[in-house]
């Protein structure tokens, strides 16, 4: 009884924390601090791309977002970051889209991020240069990220109505059908984007690693565990040393509760890349789930070794605080 008395407490402490935090906890949780980003876009010969639009958005919170055009050098640049992942997509006229997930950090520089643009592949007379087709695929992809699928399908057809080389906007189409639950219609389009990868020199592996856990997700959200634990292992086989993939997948696991396959995966990520915060902070929530309070501590202190300023520390350290304070007597 004195055990549950103590959890109760300790849920309401954390979850105190994360209402009547500070306000810069509150400005940190919808992207914005002090971190910057900057980068570059080129094409395959290494020449700058002038006038390629850069899309950043933060993971955590998708209405956070940031735009800018890239300078004759091929050069763009971001300021006022707050740390975590964020989704940057690249898009310019005569070349395919890339998406891609960065990680920013507050308390240290970022390395600089380079994207390569294949060119578009004719078909039919040659890739299309419509400027607003390209307004559909940023359309679509600020309707995916406010949950309105049907009509994020519908922008991102009409974009690949115009640009049907541009396969790996396919992703984010079946990502669409599983949001509505359709997992027949988005496997089948996560197995064209499987197909399509094979020619895809650039971009091919990272595009199969996406779809490969885009239908073990599906498999997941149907409770079919094996299957889901396949395709993911699959994924990232593909990309066995990108410690986001292993990561997101993570988080899927994590979000269906499923802690103890959500604890292999971020401990994965921890293994490829050990000084990343992001993958010890989460482990500590996942144990903290799990009522594994002293698993809880260790991974939040191995957190702090790494990060131990800022607003997710100042969170992490008031959570071991309650943590210590033990049982109540």
């Amino acid at each position: 009884m004195e055990y549950k008395n103590y959890f109760s407490v300790l849920k309401a402490v954390i979850f105190g924390l994360l209402i009547f935090m500070t306000p810069g906890i509150l400005l940190a949780q919808e992207g914005r601090g002090i971190g910057r980003l900057g980068g570059v876009v080129l094409d395959l010969d290494g020449k700058p791309i002038e006038g390629a639009k850069v899309t950043l958005v933060f993971s955590p919170n998708e209405n956070m977002k940031l735009e800018a055009t890239t300078n004759k050098k091929g050069e763009w640049s971001f300021i006022g970051l707050g740390t975590g992942n964020w989704n940057l997509t690249v898009v310019a006229k005569g070349y395919l889209p890339t998406e891609k997930t960065v990680y920013v950090s507050q308390l240290s520089v970022n390395p600089k991020v380079t994207v390569r643009l294949q060119k578009g592949v004719p078909e039919g007379g040659g890739f299309i240069e419509d400027e607003a087709s390209f307004s559909f695929l940023d359309k679509g992809n600020q309707l995916l990220n406010e949950g309105k699928y049907a009509e994020a399908i519908s922008a991102y057809e009409q974009f690949l109505a115009k640009n049907p080389q541009a396969y790996q906007v396919k992703i984010s189409l079946a990502d669409c059908y599983r949001g509505q639950k359709d997992y027949e219609r988005a496997i089948a389009i996560y197995n064209e984007v499987l197909e399509q990868a094979k020619a895809d020199a650039l971009m091919g592996r990272e595009m199969t690693a996406k779809a490969l856990a885009g239908i073990g997700n599906c498999y997941l959200n149907q409770d079919k565990i094996a299957e889901a634990q396949k395709f993911f292992e699959e994924s990232i086989k593909n990309l066995p040393n990108d410690e986001i993939l292993a990561y997101n997948v993570g988080e899927i696991y994590f979000f269906n509760q499923r802690y103890d396959e959500a604890i292999s995966y971020f401990e994965l990520a921890a293994k490829i890349k050990p000084n990343w915060p992001d993958a010890y902070l989460k482990l500590g929530y996942v144990y903290l789930n799990k009522g594994e309070l002293g698993l809880a501590s260790q991974q939040f202190e191995k957190f702090l070794t790494l990060e131990s300023e800022g607003e997710r520390a100042a969170t992490v350290k008031e959570i071991l605080k309650a943590i210590k304070k033990g049982p109540l007597s």
